[in-house]
């Protein structure tokens, strides 16, 4: 009884098995129109993926000019981080929640008023409703000298002034002793930061356009934060085929702060 208990159990699992193979669709033919049809799906749910991630999650973000020099350089390849501050919703007004607003000293990518579809990245040194202003290149806010152990400066190159400062008259703290306003690079304000605005400067002070020169960005202009370096080359290197042999491996990691 026992082995013909065995047979039967052995013989119903041989066409379970069997039958389990049989529901197993074969594979189309190479070429065919089913087999375009899966590989077109299959490319359909990755850039579907690829688009959710690039539009709420991460953007990528290259290094073209040294204003940044000292912290990020001319050749750094980041990965920006947008969920921090919110991702834009594509075609509105209207942005995901984030869950941090920007602070003092925060690296920030963000969408340049004065060039539209340019993506800029800058430090943040001005929040709403902070007083600024800047005297022999030293940044002073709310009175205070601002502690920034990542400016890089040359003492020898000279102040110049530039008509494309003269946007600080609007957001001026008024004095009538101070007679005609004239900013330079390296002397300007007070001004007062409005609502929903931000300061923003780059490290590398003698050789940056930034808030001084163009004004104030949006909150809703900013795309995220940059949180890490995944390729780097010397974009200055006199070698051939630069992105391979002026390769910077050892600044690949966590983006500087």
């Amino acid at each position: 009884m026992a082995r013909g208990r065995k047979a039967k159990d052995s013989t119903e699992e041989a066409d379970e098995a069997a039958g389990g193979k049989r529901e197993r669709s074969p594979s189309p033919p190479a070429f065919s129109a089913a087999w375009f049809r899966d590989w077109l799906r299959t490319f359909a749910v990755a850039a579907l993926i690829f688009v959710f991630f690039r539009t709420f999650l991460l953007a990528t973000f290259v290094i073209t000019s040294g204003s940044m020099e000292g912290t990020l350089l001319v050749g750094d390849f980041l990965l920006v981080n947008k969920t921090s501050l919110g991702a834009p919703i594509p075609f509105t007004n209207a942005r995901l929640p984030g869950y941090a607003e920007p602070e003092y000293r925060d690296i920030i990518v963000f969408r340049a008023d004065h060039s539209p579809g340019l993506d800029i990245v800058k430090r943040t040194v001005g929040l709403p409703g902070d007083t600024l202003r800047m005297e022999r290149g030293v940044l002073y806010r709310n009175g205070a000298a601002a502690d920034e152990p990542y400016v890089r400066r040359n003492p020898r190159q000279p102040d110049e002034g530039d008509p494309r400062m003269r946007w600080q008259l609007d957001h001026l703290i008024p004095d009538p002793a101070r007679g005609e306003y004239e900013p330079t690079r390296d002397n300007w304000g007070p001004l007062v930061v409005p609502a929903e605005r931000y300061f923003m400067l780059g490290d590398n002070r003698d050789q940056s356009l930034d808030s001084r020169f163009w004004g104030f960005v949006e909150r809703g202009k900013m795309r995220g934060r940059p949180f890490f370096i995944y390729f780097s080359y010397d974009r200055k290197a006199l070698r051939p085929l630069k992105a391979l042999t002026a390769m910077r491996p050892g600044r690949i990691g966590p983006s500087p702060d």
